[in-house]
């Protein structure tokens, strides 16, 4: 009762902070000098907070799209049609209607119809059956969720829906909580494609700096990209050993006992589709390797694949949101033919499954729509321009630019949901302040090792707060694919996402000292297998004293 009390009162206070912005912007009282300044922030701090807070993540965004455009009217004196504007022209049914934006979202419905095709047709439940006869421990199911999380690496939102909807039966069977199972897909989507060549995130990384060969410089980042591999590492041991701490711990236990969602905000039997009870294991692989091959086709064929260009040249200048969503259609059709041909499903069941397909994704979708307009508020707010500004103004000891780069990164993709916009902004940051440096690599070839490590922060530190964002696409994605409560999700990976990063800011600023990554990855992993140590002889010791 307390805690209810509590949840409205903060509801309460936000809601007076709006309607005093409100009447400051409907009385037109400019704030003066808002934009680009820390008034760009508080947005995003208003709709993570409050968020956190609530529990309730639809209303908390809403209020940090009003707040932001309401702070952007009254910087403009746009009046109370300014904030109309900004919020619904501007806001809202601009990101609804962007082309990228589109094809993430038909990728995501028609995803979602796949995957209630496969339940459907019972190949969910017989690979859940098959896994349970192969799989036999819950590390196996852990682990088996986080190898598939690495294998499909080409792209974060096909990686994390694609498997959250193979290895839910498994995890579920095992009770290990939709929790702990969006937390594997969401350690193995964003930290695998930010160290795999061929991806959608290489592409981005590439085309930063002008003048270097992008790939190479790509390639030269993996071993400094500190949360990338850590988080993998973590994951890993993670798998094989029981210490979940924070939030996470009370989801496990309860899973343990049956109950895989622990809150009230759970998926309900009545709102999933019947799952059928005559399928074969090849009613869900065979969806999923055409789905696959499909979306790679798809993506290659938007980078010029089939005009001349190479694999690895295709996939750095594809299209992801347009490949994705042309090549899940195909899959889609082909899917419907083959469950057709196995007279699994008739017609009219599979055309059941668009609408329940799409039911499931609405509130991915509604999330996704109002984090998509967060970010636009702080865009128009000129939040980068901000951040960059402050991070130019530090950056005047070189041995300490690592760890405050990577500091950085985490606070501006934190607050604006974007690793790509994060890294996209420090990036060419780095590049001025080295331009000497890298001057003298474009007819060398020899990309300075400080130069490298630099990067590299940023591009760990964009991750790691893209990875703990409740704003974040890919964060969005982990819960939808688990089936997991977003707020739940969010507040339960904090812990282990700021436990990789303070062994991370050790890290950088180690590489910032010595420029050594073979000293520099040791330290790090001493590090962190003495901290994840430390915490299992902690909870052992604590569970003897009770004993």
């Amino acid at each position: 009762m307390q805690k209810e009390k509590k949840n409205y009162a903060s509801k309460v206070i936000f809601l007076l902070i709006i309607v005093i912005f409100f009447i400051a912007c409907m009385i037109q009282a400019p704030i003066t000098g808002a934009v680009g300044s820390l008034w760009s922030l508080l947005p995003p701090i208003v709709a993570i907070g409050l968020a956190l807070i609530t529990k309730e993540v639809y209303s908390s965004l809403f209020i940090g799209v009003i707040t932001g455009g309401v702070i952007y009217s009254a910087a403009t004196d746009g009046g109370f049609e300014g904030v109309l504007n900004v919020v619904i022209k501007d806001g809202l049914i601009g990101n609804i209607s962007d082309e990228y934006n589109v094809g993430i979202l038909i990728f995501l419905v028609v995803l979602g119809i796949v995957v209630v095709l496969m339940n459907k047709a019972g190949g969910s439940r017989a690979y859940g059956e098959w896994a349970v006869e192969h799989i036999k421990s819950r590390s196996g199911a852990c682990f088996s969720t986080f190898l598939l999380g690495v294998l499909i690496f080409v792209d974060d939102y096909f990686n994390c829906l694609t498997v959250g909807s193979v290895m839910r039966p498994v995890t579920d069977k095992f009770n290990v909580s939709r929790a702990k199972l969006a937390y594997f897909i969401d350690a193995t989507a964003a930290p695998v494609c930010i160290i795999a060549p061929i991806s959608s995130w290489a592409a981005a990384v590439s085309g930063t700096v002008e003048g270097v060969n992008g790939i190479k410089l790509f390639v030269s980042t993996i071993p400094y990209n500190l949360y990338a591999l850590l988080t993998l590492l973590m994951v890993t041991f993670m798998c094989f050993n029981e210490i979940d701490y924070g939030p996470m711990k009370q989801h496990e236990e309860n899973a343990k006992n049956g109950d895989l969602f622990t809150t009230p905000n759970r998926v309900n039997a009545e709102d999933v589709p019947a799952i059928g009870l005559h399928g074969s294991v090849l009613d869900l692989v065979l969806p999923v390797v055409i789905l696959i091959v499909c979306c790679v086709t798809g993506m290659i064929y938007t980078g010029g694949f089939f005009g001349g260009e190479s694999f690895v040249n295709a996939f750095a200048n594809c299209d992801a949101s347009y490949g994705l969503s042309m090549g899940s259609i195909f899959a889609l059709l082909l899917v419907i033919v083959y469950f057709l041909i196995r007279r699994t499903l008739s017609f009219h069941q599979m055309m059941e499954s668009v609408v329940d397909g799409f039911k499931q994704m609405v509130p991915a979708i509604m999330i996704l729509t109002f984090a998509w307009t967060l970010k636009s508020m702080t865009n128009l707010l000129e939040a980068g321009e901000f951040v960059s500004g402050l991070v130019a103004n530090a950056m005047t000891v070189r041995v300490l630019l690592p760890v405050i780069l990577f500091v950085v990164a985490i606070g501006l993709s934190f607050a604006t949901g974007t690793s790509w916009g994060t890294f996209g902004i420090l990036i060419p940051i780095v590049t001025n302040v080295f331009s000497a440096d890298l001057a003298g690599a474009a007819e060398t070839g020899d990309i300075p090792a400080l130069v490298v490590i630099c990067i590299s922060a940023c591009l760990a530190g964009a991750v790691c707060g893209d990875h703990c964002s409740p704003i974040s696409d890919t964060t969005i994605m982990a819960s939808a694919g688990a089936q997991c409560n977003h707020v739940n999700h969010v507040s339960t990976q904090l812990p282990y996402a700021f436990t990789v990063a303070g062994v991370c800011a050790v890290g950088y600023l180690v590489a910032g000292l010595t420029q050594n990554v073979i000293v520099v990855l040791a330290v790090s992993i001493i590090l962190l297998f003495a901290v994840l140590f430390g915490i299992k002889y902690m909870q052992k010791t604590k569970k003897k004293s009770k004993a």
